[in-house]
């Protein structure tokens, strides 16, 4: 039997560009050399992503993980037969699609949790149709941690040597910044700590960017840095961990690029995302800290607006893909 590890790759809301990018990925043939690779989603998308990329790869539908053969040249489709593809519209928000996207999330946390896979690689899902499919959790992170009862978590993007760990990610800013006390902050700087010491850091760099201007400039442009980020800064370091801040945002990212720090805690969504897409949006990687195993993503959208016309990059899906064997293979992050 193999050894390579089994990789279930969600393929995200099916109007949008996931079967696409999934389908490219695979038909590469770099995935099935590293791992498994096998698809939780719908055949029927599988196969029309197929066509509109020319081919290259076939389309085999398995109704169990013990189906994956992980051949080269082969896409494995787990489908649980939940979503009647004909009756959805390329580009268009749904509701159906929307179900049955967070369903096929659902399956493969399902199959991780239980050991059935060694990891999950994620297409895009869209937000929208997830809540109007009913879904309170409508990101994958949230939909995970609420399928596993993860106390803490959080989400990192990559790109290149650029890591970026969220202190929040799917909140509005004003809420966001509420977010930005001196418990939260500590919480997700010894999570990073945790997280990075097991991937192969012995003593993680972290940088806490500031929430403010100019870090507040002294208190002359709010009072976060002093009150909230200052001491977690303080307090993480007294438990032995290697942390730097408050560092003002225009400055910190820069100075992770250039070797100063393994990874910046970002305090807000676009904080840390901007950063990282700027740098080199193509290769960026979306890391899950805190679940139970590991789960990688794309860090792009469902993109309604290109769905279907087969110019989708799928450069993030190929870095996802291998992210997550190898730390799976070797528990090392690159």
């Amino acid at each position: 039997m193999s050894e390579k590890p089994l990789v279930a790759i969600t393929m995200g809301d099916p109007a949008g560009i996931g079967p696409e990018v999934t389908a490219k990925a695979l038909r590469e043939g770099g995935a099935h050399e590293k791992c498994r690779p096998f698809v939780v989603g719908s055949a029927a998308a599988m196969e029309d992503a197929c066509r509109m990329i020319d081919g290259g790869i076939e389309i085999r539908a398995v109704h169990a993980v013990n189906d994956v053969q992980g051949i080269p040249g082969v896409a494995d489709v787990l489908d649980i037969e939940n979503l009647d593809y004909g009756s959805i519209e390329t580009g268009r928000v749904s509701a159906s699609a929307g179900r049955a996207s967070v369903e096929w999330v659902l399956k493969a946390g399902e199959l991780a949790r239980d050991g059935l896979v060694s990891a999950i690689a994620t297409a895009p899902i869209n937000k929208e149709a997830a809540s109007l499919a009913g879904y309170e959790d409508i990101g994958h992170m949230e939909i995970f941690q609420s399928q596993t009862g993860a106390k803490q978590v959080a989400t990192m993007l990559m790109a290149d040597q650029l890591r970026v760990v969220h202190l929040t990610t799917h909140r509005a800013l004003r809420v966001a910044c509420d977010y930005v006390t001196t418990e939260n902050v500590l919480g997700k700087t010894v999570l990073t700590h945790e997280s990075f010491t097991r991937w192969g850091f012995p003593a993680p760099r972290i940088a806490v960017a500031a929430l403010n201007p100019h870090a507040s400039d002294g208190g002359l442009i709010g009072d976060e840095e002093e009150k909230q980020i200052a001491p977690a800064v303080q307090a993480a370091r007294d438990q032995g961990i290697d942390a730097t801040g408050p560092i003002p945002p225009d400055t910190v990212f820069n100075q992770a690029i250039d070797g100063k720090f393994d990874v910046a805690l970002a305090m807000y969504h676009d904080q840390g995302h901007i950063a990282i897409k700027v740098h080199n949006w193509a290769k960026s990687v979306s890391v899950n800290l805190g679940l139970p195993f590991v789960r990688t993503s794309v860090d792009h959208g469902t993109a309604f607006d290109i769905a279907g016309k087969g110019i989708a990059d799928h450069q993030s899906m190929l870095e996802a893909i291998g992210v997550a064997v190898d730390l799976v293979s070797d528990g090392k992050l690159r």
